[in-house]
């Protein structure tokens, strides 16, 4: 078992996920999961997106205000990294076997609520754009609405590995957090960030040299 420590930094503003309209979030849960167990692992087996024209979605605070994403969230994040990088050749992903239940069992992600720290003078902001879909019934088109935080926002977080071999995988889809970042509207390259990761104190991986163009 091996555990590193990620200080991770946004190089461009990141969306927040939470419907702010409890009542409508409620809403959407019980339409597809009436007996689930918990509203926030209903939402990370279903994707963010799905709520998306549901109204504003923001992120969750802490007591004293401050937003966090939540640690599925960040392990939410593993797994459409490791998909796409399977797809690369000569990536350490492409050799991981079922890596959706690899991810599940092997690797664990902390702490449960993980804060989202603002750089000096950050103010959380909105974002709105426009939702194209193609649809039995036609073209249609929504306006998303998110709250967001802005670049240089900070987070950290530590990855356990249940096997050693691992580790270096889950850097790998650190890494590509500065190509594909997390949260939503991703493809837009919102929420892009670069990482530093540690192991009993020593950094083993620094994106950081890697800014904003």
């Amino acid at each position: 078992m091996r555990k590193i420590n990620v200080h991770l930094r946004f190089i461009d503003e990141a969306l927040g996920t939470t419907a702010a309209n409890k009542e409508i979030y409620s809403q959407f849960i019980a339409s597809k999961a009436p007996d689930a167990a918990t509203m926030e692992d209903e939402v990370a087996a279903f994707g963010a997106d799905a709520v998306a024209e549901k109204g504003t979605t923001v992120f969750p605070k802490l007591e004293d205000g401050t937003p966090y994403m939540y640690d599925y969230q960040v392990k939410g994040a593993f797994k459409e990294s490791c998909g796409m990088l399977r797809r690369a050749t000569d990536t350490r992903s492409s050799k991981v076997k079922a890596y959706k239940k690899e991810i599940d069992g092997l690797v664990f992600v902390s702490p449960r609520r993980i804060p989202l720290v603002m750089p000096e003078g950050g103010e959380t902001g909105i974002c709105e754009r426009p939702l194209r879909a193609t649809t039995m019934q036609g073209d249609r088109v929504a306006l998303a609405r998110s709250e967001t935080v802005p670049a240089g926002t900070t987070m950290d977080f530590s990855v356990t590995c249940l096997n050693d071999s691992m580790v270096p995988v889950v850097i790998e889809w650190l890494q590509y957090f500065r190509l594909h970042g997390l949260s939503q509207w991703r493809n837009s390259g919102k929420g892009r960030a670069v990482v530093t990761v540690k192991e009993n104190g020593k950094v083993i991986c620094d994106t950081t040299d890697f800014d904003a163009d």
